[in-house]
């Protein structure tokens, strides 16, 4: 079995798969302090209670925008799964397109990995709008290749910008309300925060196709894609699981024959 990991900002999804399919997923909260043998603790502890042995796992990928959490996620690899993982970015790995932008080293692994499953299994061109910490727009070529897009400040942090800098909003959940218009503070909040986004997932993605010009599929990721995808009809695809996906292809293209 391959395990995947893809440490983001905020969380940290470890999966394993076999072939093409994802068979389980786990999430833990991001925190560069887990020592490698608590990543390890943790995680045969849940592989566990769904009676999958460590020993099944084969090999390892792992993409990451924290880099500071690499050299544990690594240690924990190689010390209880015996196994040399592969990491997004190292020259050594194909991740199988061409980033044709300005600065080609600063695009964050886990939109490499998530611009090649896009075309993979929906083709191209196509945007990727990826709802984490930030909110990714991430244009992709009828080749698959990568050509640019838009970051966002995450829905969550917009939130927590909010609460801090005004004394009496409070903190909210994130959620569609029933009515645009609010008739108190928090149904005020949520209907701003929620259509507000809505009108940036449409705003920014008319904006990308004028400048494209030409058709564009819309493929949604990330944890609060299917929230947002109740409110608007722009995207073409939801797949919450494109970038294990993607590790998945970038791990078959460099597995010895």
């Amino acid at each position: 079995m391959l395990l995947a990991i893809d440490i983001g900002n905020t969380n940290t999804v470890f999966a394993l798969a076999e072939g093409d399919a994802v068979r389980a997923t786990w999430r833990s909260v991001t925190d560069t302090r887990r020592t490698a043998d608590e990543y390890g603790a943790w995680l045969t502890q849940v592989m566990s209670l769904e009676w999958i042995e460590p020993a099944r796992v084969t090999s390892a990928i792992i993409a990451t925008v924290v880099p500071e959490s690499l050299f544990n996620v690594v240690g924990m690899c190689r010390r209880y799964f015996k196994c040399e993982p592969l990491v997004v970015g190292d020259k050594a790995v194909n991740v199988g397109i061409e980033a044709k932008v300005d600065r080609p080293h600063e695009v964050g692994a886990d939109r490499l990995v998530n611009a090649l499953a896009a075309h993979r299994r929906y083709g191209g061109p196509a945007v990727v709008i990826d709802f984490g910490t930030a909110t990714t727009f991430d244009v992709i070529d009828g080749d698959g290749n990568y050509n640019g897009g838009v970051i966002a400040p995450g829905i969550n942090l917009s939130l927590q910008a909010l609460h801090m800098a005004a004394a009496r909003l409070p903190r909210i959940d994130v959620r569609r309300p029933d009515k645009v218009i609010g008739r108190s503070t928090v149904p005020c909040m949520q209907s701003g925060v929620y259509w507000g986004y809505v009108g940036l997932i449409e705003g920014i993605v008319a904006r990308i196709r004028k400048e494209w010009g030409a058709p564009l599929k819309i493929i949604g990721t990330g944890g609060l894609v299917p929230l947002f995808a109740e409110g608007t009809d722009v995207f073409d695809h939801v797949d919450g699981e494109l970038t294990l996906h993607g590790l998945i292809a970038v791990h078959a293209l460099n597995a010895p024959r």
